[in-house]
């Protein structure tokens, strides 16, 4: 394995406790992964299937880790924090961690990156564009800024809320 540092980017959605899920989850990242960026936190409401509304933001972070190790580090902090994986893909749930990319990866396996809900999903862009406007998609080859500019913004509302979070 590489020791070389990856920029990763990794959502972050809570619609039960959320405010409490949101900080374990980011305290776990942080002790997992060391220094990390958040975007804002938005508010939006639930998709693809009726809930409470959720938490959702992006976290920047660099890691020597291979996209397996990310995606098992975020799979046992989902578990961690009392994430129960059912067979509907759409409900509600404590913490959800997505590795959105992985530098410029463009790959099918062992997960698709960069993530397509960035391009359809108001919750995973507009927290991308708060925190990287400037990084550009490699598939689009648009800036997030640019892709948030031109995303239909009535297909979904979130807004941002007070949230503070001190690194452990």
């Amino acid at each position: 394995m590489s020791s070389s540092l990856h920029s990763i980017l990794i959502s972050l959605g809570s619609n039960i406790n959320k405010e409490e899920n949101t900080r374990l989850g980011l305290d776990a990242m942080a002790k997992s992964f060391g220094s990390i960026e958040l975007s804002r936190v938005f508010e939006s409401e639930s998709v693809g299937f009726s809930g409470d509304n959720f938490f959702n933001l992006v976290v920047k972070t660099q890691t020597s880790k291979s996209i397996s190790e990310v995606c098992d580090v975020l799979k046992t902090i989902e578990q961690t924090c009392g994430r129960l994986r059912g067979s509907e893909k759409f409900s509600p749930r404590t913490l959800d961690l997505d590795l959105l990319t992985f530098d410029d990866t463009v790959c099918s396996e062992p997960v698709t990156l960069p993530r397509e809900e960035i391009l359809y999903n108001a919750f995973v862009l507009q927290p991308m564009a708060d925190l990287v406007p400037d990084e550009v998609h490699p598939l689009t080859q648009k800036n997030y800024a640019q892709m948030w500019h031109e995303y239909d913004k009535t297909t979904q509302q979130l807004w941002p809320v007070a949230f503070t979070w001190s690194a452990p």
